[in-house]
């Protein structure tokens, strides 16, 4: 019986540092001048994606599989509680090694953000993908400038760069979800929604970091 009752509480604590985790990376992501994405990309997303430490193991066929969250922008320029996600994906070609990184995806229409609420998206497939631009080519980065659905970045050593993941697929992590809100989500709205669930302050703190670096570029 106690095992019983310590499991719950054990796969929230690691929800729970999952969000932590995802905002500690969207902090770094947008507090490196050299390395900052386009004001335009962020000024107009309509969801973002932090997955932390996806790891890539390849052999010839290479694998990728990470875990993270989904945020989507809310009226008056809010942003949602956290969705939890994963990403999965691979690719075939003379290759090998094993690599970890952090991986940040900007949703710029709303249609990109529902394909993963009704039940999966992959990349370059449902939803066009491009390489985010960074750097001192960033500032320079408009509105007209940005032709596709979702922008991608990856952090390696330290170094953000844009990448495109083509061929990724993200879900929904249902367990993730039940575990984090106490209860079973039945539909991934009531997440975005917010209606009758808990606003951990794990939630709170992504939420005022996104809100933030979001309220500094206007």
């Amino acid at each position: 019986m106690a095992l019983a009752c310590a499991f719950p509480a054990f796969a929230q604590r690691a929800e729970v540092s999952r969000v932590r985790d995802a905002t500690e990376v969207f902090h770094a992501i947008t507090t490196m001048p050299e390395y900052q994405v386009p004001a335009a990309l962020m000024k107009n997303a309509y969801g973002i994606a932090v997955i932390p430490r996806v790891q890539r193991v390849s052999f010839i066929v290479g694998v990728q599989r990470g875990r993270g969250v989904l945020v989507a922008r809310g009226g008056a320029g809010s942003w949602s509680r956290p969705l939890f996600i994963a990403l999965t994906g691979g690719s075939v070609g003379w290759q090998a090694g094993v690599q970890s990184a952090d991986v940040v995806l900007f949703f710029r229409t709303r249609d990109s953000v529902e394909q993963v609420l009704r039940g999966g998206s992959t990349l370059g497939v449902t939803a066009s993908i491009a390489a985010g631009s960074m750097g001192r080519e960033a500032s320079a980065v408009t509105d007209a400038d940005l032709q596709a659905e979702v922008y991608s970045y990856s952090r390696t050593r330290g170094i953000f760069v844009g990448v495109a993941l083509q061929g990724g697929a993200l879900t929904i992590d249902d367990d993730a979800n039940a575990a984090y809100y106490g209860k079973d989500i039945s539909h991934a709205e009531q997440v975005f929604q917010g209606t009758g669930l808990p606003d951990p302050a794990s939630a709170v703190q992504l939420r005022q970091e996104i809100a933030s670096y979001d309220k500094s570029l206007k």
